[in-house]
């Protein structure tokens, strides 16, 4: 563990505490007569601050120059282990009946919630300084050839499946539908979508060839930059006006999932069905062993679901991290 990664470890901790003192002092409000801080924050982020990342990251991609198979070696095992907690998640709640609308669209969008929280790293803040410094220039351009496609698949497949998922959820609750209602319904609602808009814009941009206009450049930019440190304010204070403790033992469940188990199904993988050897499978298994990022509080906000867990989530997976990465730095060494 670098000196750059520590410090980077530090910042975020004291960012966090910065927004758990202002959610204390109630500096943005008490969080009663219907504002909450964290939500009106966490909706900024969703519709503002996320949407020009994304759309300025797909429209500025180099898809022709992209390490395929070493992106295909690290997404393959993370969509699969996405997919697993999905599914497991559903299959636990396959015969709860939820009492209303608000709690059926709840319960609906549990799994995908927790699929991100297990899948969806801190790749910025924490990976890039330690592939910088661990990996040096030709680690970090494999690590940000990863975060170019991180949010940007993750999310997507997240938003497709909740999206299904709620539209299934409503129409249980207001009668029959019919599947091809269904479906338009969960089209329309995963494609004019904060995520997964920008995304599809992005994409559009990209394939027509238009470089970005200077002002329009540098709008995004500007915009782009503000979600981390907004993220990390809004992890502080949701732990002030959040109860944490009790989710404490779920959220460490999930952290273990994501700094342990993912990161060797991505080794196992990368490994074994692509042939990934050396400083490549390397870049990968550290990227899939970052601790949860804020985006998964973004998400959790968004469906209004294991807000608290994926809180807590975030917390304990980034403190552990400084003992986790040693070791598999460690194990990856005498690969």
């Amino acid at each position: 563990m670098t000196a750059l990664v520590l410090y980077k470890l530090l910042a975020i901790f004291i960012a966090v505490g910065i927004g758990w003192i202002a959610g204390r002092m109630r500096w943005l409000g008490a969080g009663s007569g219907g504002i909450d801080p964290a939500r009106v924050l966490g909706n900024a982020a969703f519709f503002i601050f996320v949407p020009a990342l994304l759309f300025r990251t797909t429209a500025r991609l180099d898809l022709a120059h992209m390490p395929w198979v070493t992106v295909a070696a690290f997404f393959v095992p993370v969509v699969v282990m996405l997919l697993a907690v999905y599914g497991g998640q559903r299959w636990r709640g396959r015969h709860h009946h939820a009492a209303t609308v608000e709690e059926g669209e709840r319960v609906a969008a549990l799994p995908a919630a927790k699929a991100i929280a297990v899948t969806f790293g801190n790749s910025v803040q924490i990976g890039i300084p330690l592939a910088a410094g661990v990996f040096g220039e030709a680690g970090l351009g494999i690590h940000i050839t990863l975060v170019s496609l991180h949010a940007l698949v993750l999310l997507s497949v997240l938003t497709a499946l909740v999206e299904l998922d709620l539209a299934r959820a409503r129409a249980r609750h207001e009668g029959a539908a019919s599947l091809l209602r269904t479906l338009a319904s969960t089209a329309r609602n995963t494609i004019v979508h904060p995520v997964v808009l920008p995304v599809v814009a992005g994409i559009a941009w990209n394939a027509a060839g238009i470089a970005l206009p200077g002002p329009l450049d540098e709008t995004l930019a500007l915009l782009g930059t503000a979600v981390a440190p907004l993220c990390l304010v809004l992890i502080g204070i949701s732990l002030a006006y959040t109860r944490v403790a009790g989710a404490l033992r779920a959220a460490l469940a999930i952290a273990l999932l994501k700094l342990l188990a993912l990161p060797a199904l991505v080794l196992v993988v990368a490994h074994g069905a692509f042939g990934l050897a050396g400083q490549p499978l390397a870049v990968i298994v550290m990227m899939a062993a970052m601790p949860a990022g804020s985006n998964a509080l973004i998400f959790a906000q968004r469906y209004r679901v294991l807000e608290a867990e994926t809180t807590g989530v975030i917390v304990l997976s980034t403190m552990a991290f400084a003992a986790s990465a040693p070791l598999w730095l460690t194990l990856l060494a005498h690969l």
